[in-house]
C-alpha cells in the first residue's frame, strides 16, 4: 500500500538547519556591504509595504543595499559591544534596530540620502486598522473603479455582497441597489472596508521611510554616529 501523504515526516534539524544558514547567509551579507560601503542608515518602515520596498531597492540599485529582516540577526551583523562591532562604533546602532527598522547601506553622501528618503513617498491601498482619509459614498447604480471610471467585473458581484454592499448581477454588472456609505473621514477601517476601497482603486494610504540615524565610516576608519530623528535616545 502506498504512504499517505498526509503521514510524511518532516524532519525538524532539517527545518532548523535551513533556518540557521539563512540567518547565518544574512549576517555575512550586511558585513559585507558594511565593508564596501561608507554608510549605514537605520531607515523606519512603518507600515511595511513589499510593493515600496521593491520599488526602493530599484532605485537604489548599484548604489545602495537595504535590509529588513528579524532584528536580533541584523544586531549580530552589526555586533552589539564594541568588542563584537564588525567595524569601529557600528555597534552602536543596533540599538536602534526596534520595529520595523531595517539597515541601508550606501557610499552615497548623507545630505543626498537624506533629501531622497524625504522626498520618496508612493500611494497606497489601506489596511485594516489604518484611518480613513476621506469619506467614500456609493449611489444606487453601477458599481465604477473610481481611478479608471470602469464598471467592475461582473466575477466581483458575489466578493461584493460577502463584503456587505446590497449588489446584484443586473445585465452583467455589479449594482448597487440602495447608496452606501463606505466609510467617513478619520474613521479607522476595518477589513472589509479596506478591502471595498481596494476594489475600487481608491488608495488612502502613502508608504515612506524615515531615516532616524546612521553610521559614517569616517576619513581615519574610526567610525560616528548621527542621530537625525530628535526621539531617539542612544545610551
Amino acid at each position: 500500500m502506498p504512504k499517505s501523504r498526509r503521514n510524511k515526516l518532516v524532519s525538524l534539524t532539517e527545518t532548523e538547519k535551513k533556518t540557521r544558514e539563512h540567518k547565518e547567509a544574512l549576517v555575512d551579507l550586511i558585513r559585507q556591504a558594511a565593508d564596501d560601503n561608507k554608510y549605514c542608515w537605520i531607515i523606519e518602515a512603518g507600515d511595511m509595504r513589499n510593493s515600496g520596498l521593491k520599488d526602493v531597492r530599484a532605485a537604489w540599485k548599484g548604489t545602495g543595499r537595504l535590509f529588513f529582516g528579524r532584528l536580533k540577526v541584523m544586531a549580530l551583523a552589526l555586533g552589539t559591544t564594541p568588542e563584537t562591532s564588525h567595524k569601529p562604533e557600528l555597534y552602536r546602532l543596533s540599538e536602534l534596530l526596534t520595529g520595523s527598522a531595517g539597515l541601508f547601506f550606501t557610499n552615497w553622501d548623507e545630505k543626498e540620502v537624506k533629501e531622497w528618503f524625504d522626498d520618496f513617498s508612493k500611494p497606497d491601498f489601506a489596511r485594516t486598522g489604518n484611518v480613513a482619509t476621506s469619506t467614500v459614498e456609493l449611489d444606487e447604480g453601477p458599481v465604477i473603479h473610481r481611478p479608471s471610471g470602469d464598471t467592475l467585473p461582473h466575477t466581483l458581484e458575489p466578493a461584493l455582497r460577502k463584503l456587505g454592499l446590497s449588489t446584484s448581477l443586473l445585465k452583467g454588472v455589479p449594482t448597487l441597489l440602495s447608496p452606501h456609505t463606505i466609510c467617513k473621514e478619520g474613521q479607522t477601517l476595518s477589513a472589509e472596508q479596506a478591502q471595498i476601497l481596494k476594489h475600487l482603486g481608491i488608495m488612502m494610504s502613502t508608504f515612506k521611510l524615515q531615516v532616524k540615524a546612521y553610521w559614517n565610516e569616517g576619513n581615519a576608519g574610526e567610525g560616528e554616529i548621527q542621530v537625525l530623528d530628535k526621539d531617539v535616545q542612544m545610551s
